[in-house]
């Protein structure tokens, strides 16, 4: 069953949402309308609360979970992703922030407290260490991942492509 609820908590999924079977949706978790999440995602809104927007696509393998509540960490951290993110391949998004329009490059992990500002392109494999925030507008890349430049008018078109791609090809899923 790909959406379970935890403690009496059930997702609440918007309309069009693409939720592939392999995926497990789990407790306090919040999907916008047409957003995919793909085979073998893991969104645990279990120990805290995840928020995801519309038009967001979550590819293949990825993992999205909050951090509780505890002495070092009033209130832990929640998952807030914005609309029109693209999340790659095995990315792990753990306690952060992503805003609206960023393109997470696959294999990337970031970490609590971490805020990605609208804009953001994060290049493949980075680590964005916890309490990190990215200027939107820029590619950032590496372990820990660095402001490398201004992001040309074709990347920042690439944010627009890849969420109305993969809106479109949920809908194919979906008929």
């Amino acid at each position: 069953m790909a959406i379970r609820p935890y403690k009496g908590i059930l997702p609440t999924v918007g309309p069009r949402v693409y939720i592939d079977e392999a995926a497990s949706i789990i407790g306090d978790v919040v999907i916008g309308a047409d957003t995919s999440i793909w085979p073998m995602c893991s969104v645990r809104g279990d120990v805290n609360y995840i928020r995801i927007g519309s038009r967001t696509n979550i590819q293949d393998g990825s993992i999205l979970h909050g951090t509780h509540d505890y002495e070092g960490v009033p209130g832990g951290w929640a998952v807030i992703v914005g609309d029109d993110v693209t999340i790659g391949h095995q990315c792990i998004i753990h306690g952060c922030t992503v805003e609206s329009r960023c393109l997470i490059g696959m294999g990337s992990a970031i970490l609590d407290g971490a805020v990605l500002r609208e804009g953001v392109f994060l290049g493949a494999g980075s680590l964005v260490t916890e309490g990190k925030e990215l200027e939107g507008g820029y590619l950032w890349m590496g372990r820990p991942a660095k402001r490398v430049r201004e992001l040309t008018d074709e990347e920042k078109a690439w944010f627009e492509y890849s969420a109305r791609h993969y809106v479109d090809l949920k809908n194919d899923y979906l008929k």
